[in-house]
């Protein structure tokens, strides 16, 4: 089944062929009324999108069912993720799931965490099976009205994952959903709600990738994130989409009393993009931490940041920023902290550093920085640099060449971001960077 082209009877197929209730239909179909009424991003890249073109919806699946096992996949499906990476990568986790195209078609999760009744699992099956939960969450945090591309995702939405983690529970390994677009003119809009409830601890792994065509593939994705009193929840991605995609994105987490949420975000490759992970600090107490790399090169742009809403009294964020441009690359952070009138006592810091390798490359900063109270502070520093030419010669001098040397230096500048990460991603990571460089 293929779905081409964006109206209402196309969104109505789409929501018939998964099964949805009449709720889940009506939402979609108010999110498509949302979707026209609003406006194009006026900041950041320009965005060229015929959305008649795009396909919203495509499963070639023979059932219906999410397979728990490799080899009932498809051999040449299989074989895609055996390739990836991604089937070794499972004995590092304690659950993954794995969305081609726009269905979730494998899941798996350790018996323990079915005995410490912790959810994991597609969107559209918690819809089914834990719709109470569902219903107190989904929307909540990004709205269908938040901007035209939430709104689209709220439309077409499929696959994405959803996580619940029962109160007083801590995972020992990392869950991971892993995203693949394989299709030319494909648009991928997953789905993601988890909820880190009271006194429990998560850390969420993200992957995504995608083939070069000569046709532009768009993902729109919609990650809500709740972290509640005492718990703490780090999401950890690195997306290599391809340099046809356009990777635009809306990523929100609200945190709670005493409550920590961490997004660990890395962006290479696709050909414009626009994301900037945020966290609501509504409790007393709760932080914020965002670290982020963005690779722009050739064509690319890459308009990338965070954004940290201080609402409650002495809390805390902190943002790094690490970019880097060449071959006539741009990248941007683009950032926004607000301190409101009550969150007495807070403070934010931000960090923007900029690595530009050639003289066609470019980079921007554009900082919101807002605080309302007088007892509490925003510091943010920026720096911009190129590689320095006396480090470059004494690494030559000592028998380096110089792509070898340039690339020591790029791995040593992001070297904060790849601290934290676990360590088949960091690896993953250094390998991305020198076929990038």
């Amino acid at each position: 089944m293929e779905v081409i082209g964006l109206n209402e009877d196309n969104i109505t197929l789409i929501s018939k062929a998964k099964g949805e209730a009449d709720w889940v239909l009506d939402f979609r179909l108010k999110s498509y009324q949302k979707f026209l009424e609003l406006e194009m991003p006026t900041f950041g890249p320009q965005i060229n999108l015929n959305f008649d073109d795009i396909i919203y919806y495509k499963n070639d699946r023979i059932d219906d069912k999410i397979k728990d096992n490799w080899n009932d996949i498809l051999r040449p499906i299989r074989d895609e993720f055996d390739l990836l990476g991604v089937i070794s990568s499972e004995e590092y986790l304690d659950g993954i799931g794995v969305q081609y195209e726009s269905e979730v078609i494998y899941h798996n999760m350790i018996k323990e965490l079915n005995d410490k009744k912790v959810i994991f699992t597609s969107i559209d099956e918690a819809i089914k099976k834990y719709p109470d939960i569902v219903k107190k969450y989904f929307s909540t945090i990004v709205s269908n009205c938040d901007n035209k591309f939430a709104a689209l995702n709220s439309a077409v939405f499929s696959g994405g994952s959803f996580i619940y983690i029962p109160p007083n529970t801590t995972l020992d390994r990392p869950l991971q959903s892993y995203f693949r677009i394989n299709s030319r003119n494909m648009g991928q809009f997953e789905r993601t709600l988890i909820i880190v409830d009271d006194n429990s601890n998560l850390h969420y792994v993200e992957g995504c990738t995608a083939p070069s065509y000569s046709e532009s593939s768009l993902h729109a994705a919609v990650v809500e994130i709740y972290v509640g009193k005492n718990s703490k929840c780090r999401y950890s991605t690195i997306q290599n989409w391809a340099n046809n995609v356009y990777n635009l994105v809306t990523k929100r987490a609200v945190v709670d009393t005493n409550g920590v949420m961490e997004w660990i975000d890395g962006n290479i490759g696709s050909y414009k993009t626009m994301k900037y992970p945020c966290c609501v600090l509504k409790g007393d107490n709760s932080s914020g931490v965002c670290i982020t790399i963005s690779v722009a090169k050739g064509k690319q742009e890459q308009d990338s940041g965070a954004r940290m809403i201080h609402l409650g009294r002495n809390t805390h964020s902190n943002i790094i920023s690490k970019s880097i441009s060449q071959n006539g690359g741009n990248s941007t952070y683009r950032g926004k902290v607000l301190i409101s009138p009550k969150a007495i006592d807070s403070s934010s810091m931000v960090k923007c550093d900029t690595l530009i390798l050639d003289n066609d490359s470019k980079s921007d900063t554009i900082p919101v920085n807002s605080c309302f109270n007088e007892s509490s502070n925003i510091e943010h520093e920026a720096t911009v640099a190129k590689i320095n030419d006396d480090i470059l010669f004494y690494m030559m001098s000592r028998g380096i060449n110089e792509d070898r040397a340039t690339e020591l230096i790029v791995l040593g500048f992001l070297d904060k971001f790849r601290q934290e990460l676990p360590m088949e991603y960091a690896v993953e990571l250094n390998q991305l960077i020198k076929r990038n460089l």
